[in-house]
């Protein structure tokens, strides 16, 4: 029913307005009791199995919304009804900014792709800290806070500007995770480098330890597909040096070739960030690389190109503990997550594992054994 919608109605909208349209519709679902206790019911049943323990949290389930979708914290409530176990907000910046001018979303539907160029459009640290410290919660939820660099503040200023985001939203954040991976900001990219990225993770830290003393928020990387293997080993090791609490493998690509792309030329030469079905391969090499490197010592998050159930398991048998969507909600719509928990559920109950925890990382230690 939803892929006859969309095809005869979102896919005529423009991308971006029919995203804004999407969010009007769930947060008013959500205002009205009844109508978001039918949805919850209907579009987010629990799983006793799927129950996970990750990041000092426990969570109904590993399957989250990646950043992106709610940059300003509007629909937490909104998407938790709709069955995701975590939402991740942001990207969020010190300042507010517009983002890169419009048109900046494309869909590349033959690909089940999206292109982004939007550019960290958001209200700011301080409006967003505001927004979750007055927050009445309609369902519990874990949240996810997911922080980048001001496109105007230059490179040697990073650091203070990514403190400044700490210090405004770490109470407020179940975890909080340093974006150094989008394409989508000048030089942003360039925080990877390790000799760059060791003392921007320290500085975070500190901060968050400073502004929130009654308990520890774990402190995640976020790290882009296009990284070669030696800088993924080199931040995995970075990772555990500075006791990370995890990374998000991973954000979009700037990559084109090879990924057997068949839209419309016009729309794969558009620049941004690639996400869905074409960066699911090379977001599970990474993903694979970085638990062959850390293990279980830190939480690894996948993303990327994550479409179906299956997905979402070969994600958790690789080394995730959590893993996240986001493309394909467009594509799927609202029972999306229905499908990847039971599927999920379904896919645990004919393993050989007696919990999920315990297929974490399994084909590793079946190499291994």
């Amino acid at each position: 029913m939803y892929r006859l919608f969309f095809t005869l109605f979102f896919r005529r909208m423009d991308a971006e307005k029919a995203h804004h349209l999407a969010f009007r519709w769930i947060q008013l679902a959500v205002r009205l009791p009844v109508l978001r206790t039918f949805l919850a019911a209907a579009l987010a049943p629990r799983y006793k199995e799927l129950r996970t323990e990750a990041l000092g949290r426990r969570m109904h389930g590993p399957f989250g919304l990646a950043a992106g979708f709610d940059k300003n914290a509007v629909a937490i409530d909104g998407m938790t009804m709709l069955g995701f176990d975590h939402v991740e907000i942001g990207t969020v910046t010190a300042q507010p900014q517009p983002g890169n001018p419009k048109k900046r979303l494309f869909r590349l539907v033959p690909d089940r792709a999206l292109i982004n160029r939007m550019g960290f459009n958001n209200d700011g640290s301080a409006s967003v800290a505001a927004r979750l410290a007055a927050r009445n919660p309609v369902f519990p939820a874990t949240v996810g806070v997911n922080i980048g660099k001001t496109k105007v503040v230059p490179e040697d200023e990073a650091i203070a500007d990514y403190v400044t985001s700490t210090e405004r939203l770490a109470r407020h954040a179940d975890y909080l995770v340093v974006n150094v991976s989008s394409p989508n900001t000048p030089g942003l990219r360039n925080l990877q480098a390790v000799d760059q990225l060791r003392p921007l993770l320290t500085a975070v830290r500190e901060a968050a330890d400073r502004t929130v003393t009654d308990r520890r928020v774990p402190l995640l990387v976020k790290i882009a597909p296009d990284l070669a293997d030696a800088d993924v080993d080199a931040v995995a090791d970075l990772a555990v040096e500075l006791g990370l609490d995890g990374i998000i493998a991973t954000n979009t690509t700037i990559a084109r070739e090879g990924l057997g792309l068949t839209s419309d030329p016009a729309l794969i030469a558009e620049t941004g960030g690639l996400s869905g079905a074409p960066v699911k391969e090379r977001s599970l090499e990474v993903l694979r690389r970085l638990y062959a490197r850390v293990g279980d010592t830190i939480t690894l998050v996948g993303v990327g190109g994550i479409e179906n159930a299956e997905d979402a398991w070969q994600r958790i048998l690789a080394g995730a503990t959590l893993v996240q969507g986001y493309s394909a909600f467009i594509y799927q719509g609202p029972f999306w997550c229905r499908a990847v928990h039971k599927g999920l559920a379904a896919r645990l109950r004919n393993s050989p594992y007696a919990t999920l925890a315990e297929a974490v990382g399994a084909e590793h230690k079946k190499v291994t054994a």
